[in-house]
């Protein structure tokens, strides 16, 4: 198994295309890449569809892609503290489309583990329903919620391994390891990087074969 390139932020956001769908691990900014979200804004990457639980704030966290204008499409489950995320909303400049937080998750998820989607009870009933494909299963119908994939995932951890093995800290994990399992490219803000056999497996959460990139945290 390849090792991880150790890069720069500059040389992460480098990665990213115009156009591309962005996996972003994050809480309110608990757990966000924030030096790989700054190397954007700089970078200035147009028309992005970025996959999160929240975008966060306008001026820090997930938030500042949207301030900034860089974000077209956006899927999440609520819109933060980002008035940036709300006013696109209401003028149109940005397509949002609601997810529940587990069931956008578990879309993720499904993505990473190759399925061709979940089927959620949500929405049945609902105007959610007429834009969905419905199964019906033992006589029970369900809603078809199809796998999101990414072109880049950006997750933050506390510690790599020169593998790319990692771990996290406390809430800060929050679903950076589900993005990390998603993406084509998947690249790692990590605090710490140490030598191969220096974390216990036990304590593994993210193996490395997930981590395309790492990027220590200045």
């Amino acid at each position: 198994m390849a090792k991880p390139k150790i890069i720069n932020a500059n040389e992460a956001a480098k990665l990213v295309k115009d156009g591309d769908t962005l996996l972003i691990g994050s809480f309110l900014a608990i757990g966000c890449p924030q030096q790989l979200i700054d190397a954007l804004v700089t970078t200035g990457q147009k028309n992005l569809h970025v996959v999160c639980i929240s975008p966060d704030y306008d001026d820090y966290g997930i938030g500042k892609l949207l301030f900034h204008k860089q974000v077209t499409y956006l899927q999440t489950s609520w819109h933060g503290f980002s008035k940036a995320s709300q006013a696109g909303f209401h003028d149109g400049s940005i397509k949002i489309e609601f997810n529940p937080q587990g069931g956008l998750l578990e879309r993720v998820r499904a993505a990473g583990a190759g399925l061709g989607g979940i089927l959620s009870p949500v929405g049945l009933g609902t105007p959610v329903e007429k834009e969905r494909e419905t199964i019906t299963v033992d006589g029970k119908k369900w809603i078809l919620e199809k796998p999101i994939h990414g072109d880049v995932s950006l997750i933050k951890a506390k510690k790599a391994d020169k593998m790319g093995n990692l771990i996290y800290s406390k809430s800060a994990r929050n679903c950076n390891p589900i993005m990390a399992t998603a993406g084509k490219i998947v690249i790692a803000q990590v605090d710490e990087i140490v030598e191969i056999g220096e974390i216990d497996p036990e304590h593994i959460i993210t193996p490395g074969v997930f981590i395309d990139y790492l990027v220590l945290n200045k």
